[in-house]
């Protein structure tokens, strides 16, 4: 039996990660800072820990561990990351947790690393063309990602890379590009665009109207995580070492992207747009490297994963607020 360790699984995407891995048959370790809000049941064993405090991940990342998962970060939605308050604790808290991953795998010989890194990490230079992004994974430089979050990313990747140089390490980058689904933050500041839009339109009565930020013009494509955690597996699996692309190419504005959920919703609903954090102009993924080198790519449609993720939306709003 393998024996992982999934760092960040308090949150969402390594959450259903921790689930996946069981299901495939390895022993799992799960730890971050805190527990996670939707699974009471995470892994074989859960380490509530600082992960920044290098002698609580020793308890962590341990000799007879054989793969090491890297989701753990300081992050959440464009209020979160845009406005400008939380850049230092983004940087400092992430970096320090990528910095320990390295430095524990390397001295205890632990080879197989995967390493969550994100599609902000791109150039806002090449997503101002809202049409016609620029996110394949040879555009990345000349460096100049739009947030500080993206330059941690790209801090770390080079990390990882360096020690996969120098150490012999065989270790999996991932760019994810706006991963949603259930079991995921839903309120409070730090929820991705759909799960925000789903959590609107769910508390929103037929006829009335929610706000969006922006013109609604600006592009994105967002992928469901259950394609996200296979993308992930199946990476770990391969000999390809990354960075690649994580994502759908399915593009959409904000609008369309609202319009969808509202009418998954069945109700009627106005859409007001007002001034807010927006990011990059646009933005898609580009998966023709994870085609070529992994024979694969997503295949869900957005729409099947915002039936889906309203449907549980709906169900935590009606919960909370009935």
């Amino acid at each position: 039996m393998k024996r992982a360790v999934v760092l960040g699984a308090g949150g969402f995407i390594a959450g259903h990660l921790v689930k996946r891995l069981q299901r495939d048959g390895y022993w799992v370790r799960a730890a971050d800072i805190k527990r996670h809000e939707f699974f009471a049941e995470m892994g074989d064993e859960f380490v509530v820990a600082d992960l920044r405090d290098l002698n609580e991940m020793k308890k962590i990342i341990t000799s007879d561990i054989d793969e090491v998962y890297q989701l753990a970060a300081d992050m959440g939605g464009a209020e979160f990351v845009f406005s400008g308050e939380n850049d230092a604790a983004i940087m400092q808290n992430s970096a320090m947790i990528n910095l320990h991953v390295c430095d524990l795998c390397q001295k205890l010989d632990i080879k197989k690393v995967f390493y969550s890194s994100s599609a902000c990490m791109y150039p806002e230079y090449n997503q101002l063309d809202p049409e016609k992004p620029n996110c394949k994974e040879d555009s990345a430089y000349p460096a100049a990602p739009d947030s500080e979050y993206g330059w941690e990313k790209l801090f770390s990747e080079r990390l990882f890379l360096a020690y996969a140089r120098n150490h012999g390490m065989h270790v999996r980058i991932g760019r994810f590009h706006n991963i949603f689904g259930p079991y995921g933050t839903w309120e409070g500041g730090r929820e991705k665009a759909p799960a925000a839009i789903c959590r609107k339109v769910a508390m929103t009565n037929d006829g009335g109207s929610i706000e969006i930020f922006g013109d609604g013009k600006q592009t994105r494509s967002f992928l469901i995580v259950d394609e996200c955690v296979e993308g992930v597996i199946r990476l770990m699996n391969s000999d390809f070492e990354g960075p690649v692309n994580i994502g759908s190419e399915e593009m959409v504005t904000i609008n369309e992207l609202t319009d969808k959920i509202i009418k998954i919703s069945g109700k009627r609903i106005e859409v007001r747009h007002i001034s807010g954090p927006l990011g990059v102009r646009g933005r898609n993924s580009d998966n023709t490297l994870i085609q070529q080198k992994l024979g694969w790519k997503p295949s869900r449609s957005l729409y099947d994963g915002l039936l889906e993720t309203y449907t549980w939306v709906k169900a935590q709003v009606d919960k909370k607020y009935s």
